[in-house]
């Protein structure tokens, strides 16, 4: 009789904690997976940063549902990665996973993200394979496609008429899709085409030899910590001024204060900077200066976008997100207001979207600033892999 009345007390308090709105079992988890140590930590501790500063920004809900966000540090290695990931999923039961710094990581995910329907929203890494046959209706980039910034590039070096250059970029898949993209759109001669380790630091070799080709200008992709250091080298070598610099997703945040005079001159291709014009914009980047004393990177800025579309999606389901196809649906169709202006997601859950140029410049505090120099020199871009996307 005993075990009879503890039986039917624990169903009736199970009902009764289904049945009661704004319990905890309602409240919402975030996991954050990103690069958080090592010489690319700046690329991740932004992406984190700007998730969290919309979210303060919401009140810590999203459509009205108290969230949490849960943060793992992948350390930019894919076995780390792996087992922060399981730990988010199987241990912290999140309701989505953000960040994905570094495109071989988010690569080595792939199995992991295809076993589940938990929806997965990355805001850096744009790896081609996952923009084409291994996309996914559960994997959603916020960014870009890893070619789609250097595509912007090669088009306004194109259009300029620029008719050789030297190519460096770090020796990852990152790397790789840069230059796929430059050749898409740039038809000039490419004399150089140099990859380093991703932990290399003295590019000096590298740099003579640029000099000793004397190409007509130079493209570069080292983004974070690489980018600065190479910067400063560029420099010190003697070739800025002399060989115009092109460079896409390098010239970022408070790396550029780094990069100090190094970097006056330069040209970067992306779809949003703190060059960005809208009163949209103008606040989130004074917002996340007051908070973290810092300008934000683009990488902040799509974090930022992809807090606010997560919000988007739970107020379509009216805070439940517990059907978590309906959720992965909601994200891919709900309509937030970005910083980049007008934002939709293609067919493989990748942005289709606008990509500008702007040259570094000494601002009036003396410091690097953003100019717009080429608006829209892609517009309503669709990045080159989405036709072999087959999902439905």
């Amino acid at each position: 009789m005993l075990l009879e009345k503890i039986l039917k007390k624990s169903v009736i308090s199970l009902a009764l904690a289904c049945a009661v709105p704004g319990m905890a079992m309602a409240d919402i988890k975030i996991g954050f997976l990103g690069t958080l140590s090592g010489p690319s930590a700046a690329n991740g501790r932004d992406q984190l940063d700007g998730f969290r500063l919309a979210l303060e920004q919401l009140g810590g809900k999203l459509g009205g549902v108290e969230t949490e966000i849960v943060a793992e540090d992948d350390q930019m290695k894919p076995s780390v990665a792996l087992t922060g990931v399981s730990r988010l999923l199987e241990r912290e039961e999140v309701d989505a996973v953000v960040g994905l710094t570094f495109t071989h990581v988010l690569m080595a995910l792939q199995p992991k993200i295809a076993e589940t329907d938990v929806p997965f929203i990355g805001t850096i890494s744009g790896p081609s394979p996952t923009a084409g046959a291994l996309c996914k209706p559960n994997l959603f980039i916020m960014s870009w496609q890893s070619d789609a910034p250097a595509e912007a590039m090669g088009k306004y070096m194109q259009d300029k008429g620029v008719k050789s250059i030297s190519t460096l970029t770090p020796n990852f898949v990152g790397g790789k899709d840069k230059i796929s993209g430059l050749r898409n759109t740039y038809k000039g001669e490419i004399i150089d085409e140099i990859y380093t380790p991703l932990s290399q630091l003295d590019f000096s070799a590298e740099l003579t030899q640029v000099a000793v080709s004397d190409p007509e200008g130079v493209f570069m992709f080292y983004p974070g910590g690489l980018g600065v250091t190479f910067m400063r080298q560029y420099k010190q070598a003697g070739l800025a001024g002399k060989l115009p610099l092109y460079t896409a997703n390098s010239i970022e945040g408070e790396d550029v204060d780094a990069m100090g005079e190094a970097v006056i001159g330069a040209y970067a291709a992306d779809t949003w900077t703190p060059g960005i014009s809208s009163e949209y914009s103008k606040k989130f980047v004074n917002a996340y200066r007051e908070k973290y004393n810092r300008t934000p990177s683009a990488y902040a800025a799509f974090s930022y976008d992809a807090m606010m579309k997560l919000n988007a999606a739970v107020e379509a389901l009216k805070g439940d997100v517990s059907d978590k196809k309906a959720f992965v649906n909601a994200i891919k169709t709900a309509d937030f207001e970005s910083l980049r202006g007008d934002f939709k997601f293609g067919n493989n859950n990748y942005p289709v979207q606008d990509y500008h140029i702007f040259e570094m410049v000494k601002g009036e505090n003396g410091k690097p600033d953003w100019k717009l120099v080429q608006e829209n020199v892609l517009k309503d871009h669709v990045d080159t892999y989405a036709a072999q996307c087959t999902m439905s």
